[in-house]
């Protein structure tokens, strides 16, 4: 019996393997129509995913990517806060 890999598990894989990548990249390679409620939805199941603005050093424009990190203290610790409440 096979599984099929969801959209959201394709770019959770990625994001863990330490891809940096942009809106239209994940759309692109992934076939997701809204990133932005995949990510709401990886977050929301406690991944810790940021959108860092990265400069092209081609052509000098901004972008943006996601990527997976580490929380910090304060982060981690406003979520304990938030549970409390």
């Amino acid at each position: 019996m096979t599984t099929k890999t969801t959209q959201t598990q394709k770019v959770l894989n990625a994001l863990i393997d330490g891809a940096e990548l942009t809106a239209k990249q994940i759309s692109a390679r992934y076939g997701v129509a809204n990133v932005r409620a995949v990510i709401s939805k990886l977050r929301s199941e406690g991944y810790a995913i940021y959108l860092n603005n990265r400069v092209s050093s081609y052509d000098g424009e901004t972008y943006r990517k996601y990527m997976i990190g580490t929380p910090t203290k304060a982060v981690v610790a406003a979520g304990y806060a938030a549970l409390r409440a």
